[in-house]
C-alpha cells in the first residue's frame, strides 16, 4: 500500500493544530505502552476535512526501543481504497502518563492525549490539541451503544461539541477494496 499525500495532509494539519493541551484536557496517570500497543479501530470522531469521506478507519501501534510506529489505514469511498500514513510517537514528558507526540510529516510534533482508557485496555477516549480533533478508539470494531454515550458525556463536560461527531463505519468489505 502506498503512502498518500491526503492521508500525510491530515495527519500533519492536525499536529501543527496541536499546540498545546486542550483546557480542561488531562491526560491518564498509570498508562502502560505496552497494554496499549496493538490495533486499534476509530469508532467516532469528530469530522475534519482531512478524514472526510474515510471510513473502516484503523491505527496500529508498535513499540520500537523508544518510539512507537504508526500506521494509520482508511477506506476512501471515493475512490474505493485503502490509504495508508506511517509516524512515529514518543512520550511527551513521563512514559507513564496517556500524553504523547506523535509526527507524520518530518520533525514536527503534535499531542496525542488519552484522557480515558478503560481498566482492560479496550477503548480510549483521545483529544488532540483544540477542541475540533476528538476520537473514540476501541480494540474491537464495534462497542456497546452505553461506552459512545460516555464517550459524548465526557466529551461534552470538556468543552467539545459533541454534535459534530460522527460514527466511522467499520462494515467495509476490504477485500474487494484496491490497493492505492
Amino acid at each position: 500500500m502506498e503512502r498518500t499525500f491526503f492521508l500525510q495532509f491530515f495527519f500533519a494539519s492536525l499536529l501543527l493544530s496541536c499546540k498545546s493541551t486542550p483546557v480542561p484536557v488531562k491526560p491518564i496517570n498509570n498508562f502502560d505502552i505496552e497494554k496499549y500497543a496493538g490495533y486499534w479501530y476509530e469508532i467516532a470522531r469528530i469530522d475534519n476535512r482531512f478524514e472526510k469521506g474515510l471510513t473502516n478507519v484503523s491505527a496500529e501501534y508498535i513499540l520500537m526501543g523508544n518510539s512507537i510506529k504508526i500506521v494509520n489505514k482508511g477506506v476512501k469511498l471515493a475512490d474505493n481504497k485503502y490509504h495508508e500514513v506511517r509516524g512515529k510517537a514518543i512520550f511527551a514528558k513521563h512514559n507513564h502518563t496517556g500524553h504523547l507526540k506523535v509526527s507524520f510529516w518530518g520533525p514536527w510534533y503534535g499531542n496525542y492525549i488519552i484522557f480515558y482508557l478503560d481498566k482492560n485496555y479496550q477503548y480510549a477516549f483521545i483529544a488532540g490539541d483544540s477542541h475540533e480533533y476528538l476520537w473514540l478508539l476501541s480494540k474491537t470494531p464495534t462497542i456497546d451503544e452505553s461506552i459512545v454515550q460516555q464517550f459524548k458525556e465526557k466529551a461534552q463536560i470538556m468543552g467539545f461539541d459533541v454534535n459534530k461527531i460522527i460514527m466511522v463505519d467499520q462494515q467495509i468489505n476490504i477485500s474487494k477494496l484496491q490497493d492505492k
